[in-house]
């Protein structure tokens, strides 16, 4: 591949995650609307993935708990008859335990932040008996009840009926998997629990699987889109893209298409569609050769792309087009840029990119306590917490669904990328994201990137169409609303 051409033409969709989470390994069940993968080399594997991750995690070991300077929130002062109790769903031991890190410590960071006094954040979490935190605001306290998931539908579901029918909380807050999301925001709705939804990235939480307890933290798969697209055209004008033959394939090729037709690309080819299971792309590669286009994008999930990027090298058309990938997580980026150092592309967080003083402290924070530079979805879990103790702030202390439903829908608060719109109509989070220039890879405080520009995507409404009259005044089903 020549990397001088590598720089934003495949974008990297997850309905997980909506990017890179563990480079082609085998899709298991909780994976099977997961993360779109897509590696710079068809050479990288997972072992490289893997290895960076455990050194990661031997990092925060080795750290343990620093000496943290003093919150810098404001004090919060609520009085509530009884402690009000959140459960926070995340993976600790599964596929996507490695995010579900970013989530455990910011949310926990956040609370700390929004309640303006210290709490547990910096402790390690045992996730074989039951994890309780307590947060003070004013008069009023937060137990934060914890829960592995391991990203997989069945134990959601477990976690789920546990913290709400024997710990009996009032708030839920996860998941990683956008599929033990789908699973955490029914059992939310039929218990009439609110749910905050970070990080999971599928646009069909706040679209077809929409309920009026569901909000999220998290970005969409289509503000992923439209980040991108705010970009590529710019740099390359013909397109092609190729995607899985299903749900998740169809929903991701379809936001690229509109975005990066909105703004000024063409697609030059219908959309590629190739059966999930594939396992030979030569015949798919060669219609994106034939194509013509000058870069391709790339949908994918589970364990393809490996096989995927070997068959592009093999028919030529790494040679013939561009490619490149939505920048990741500061443990899979040296793996997969390596040899990209220069390129541009997307990206929904990295650490260096916000200039804010809530940024700043978070950064401080992550750094004293744990080691190592917030990630990819800290500002994820961190935002979460804001939003529930804005929330709580709105309501009066009132954790009731109707009161925090109330206090939710419009809310607006600072956090650390900058201000998040919670938009009434449809639970979306409105929020920066950020293209990027990749400086280093090999930099020892991950500073990776540098800033060239924030974009704030404002995504359609997708909600069925029997609730299609939620949507008011915004576009409906894609951007043009046609």
């Amino acid at each position: 591949m020549r990397m001088s051409r590598t720089i934003t033409s495949i974008a990297v969709i997850a309905t997980i995650l909506a990017l890179v989470l563990s480079a082609c390994a085998p899709a298991t069940p909780a994976q099977e609307q997961g993360a779109a993968e897509v590696v710079d080399e068809a050479a990288t594997t997972q072992a490289a993935v893997e290895e960076s991750a455990t050194q990661e995690a031997a990092t925060e070991e080795a750290a343990g708990v620093g000496a943290a300077p003093a919150v810098a929130g404001e004090p919060v002062a609520l009085t509530c008859a009884e402690p009000i109790k959140v459960g926070l769903i995340t993976d600790a031991s599964g596929a996507l335990a490695i995010y579900g890190a970013h989530i455990l410590r910011s949310f926990m960071l956040g609370m700390e932040y929004a309640s303006g006094a210290p709490g547990s954040a910096g402790e390690k979490f045992d996730f074989t008996q039951a994890q309780e935190n307590t947060f003070t605001l004013g008069e009023c306290q937060v137990q934060v009840f914890v829960r592995d998931d391991k990203s997989t539908p069945d134990t959601t579901a477990a976690v789920a009926r546990e913290l709400i029918d024997v710990d009996q909380v009032d708030v839920l807050v996860g998941t990683v998997s956008s599929g033990a999301t789908a699973t955490l925001q029914g059992i939310a709705a039929e218990s009439k629990i609110p749910l905050i939804v970070a990080p999971a990235a599928a646009n069909d939480i706040t679209g077809v699987n929409f309920n009026e307890y569901t909000f999220r933290t998290s970005r969409s798969n289509y503000q992923d889109a439209m980040n991108l697209c705010e970009y590529l055209p710019t740099q390359y004008t013909t397109l092609v893209q190729i995607a899985p033959d299903y749900n998740f394939g169809w929903g991701s090729a379809a936001a690229f298409r509109d975005s990066c037709t909105l703004n000024g690309g063409e697609f030059v080819a219908d959309d590629i569609l190739a059966p999930a299971d594939t396992t030979d792309f030569t015949p798919y590669m060669e219609q994106v050769l034939d194509s013509g286009a000058e870069a391709y994008i790339v949908t994918w999930a589970g364990g393809g792309c490996i096989s995927m990027m070997q068959a592009a090298v093999d028919t030529g058309v790494t040679e013939e087009m561009a490619l490149g990938a939505t920048f990741v997580d500061n443990v899979a980026l040296p793996a997969f840029f390596a040899n990209a150092v220069g390129a541009t592309s997307g990206i929904l967080y990295n650490w260096a990119l916000p200039e804010n003083p809530i940024n700043d402290w978070m950064v401080e924070q992550t750094r004293a306590r744990y080691g190592l530079a917030p990630d990819l979805f800290d500002a994820d879990g961190f935002n979460a917490a804001l939003m529930l103790v804005e929330g709580l702030k709105a309501s009066g202390g009132d954790a009731g669904a109707e009161a925090l439903i109330d206090a939710w829908e419009g809310l607006s608060f600072e956090g650390p990328k900058g201000l998040v719109e919670i938009r009434a109509e449809d639970h979306v989070a409105i929020q920066d994201m950020y293209i990027a220039r990749l400086i280093s890879v090999t930099d020892p405080d991950a500073n990776f990137m540098e800033p060239v520009s924030t974009t704030r995507p404002v995504p359609p409404c997708l909600l069925p169409e029997a609730l299609k009259d939620r949507c008011g005044a915004l576009s409906y089903g894609n951007l043009s609303g046609e």
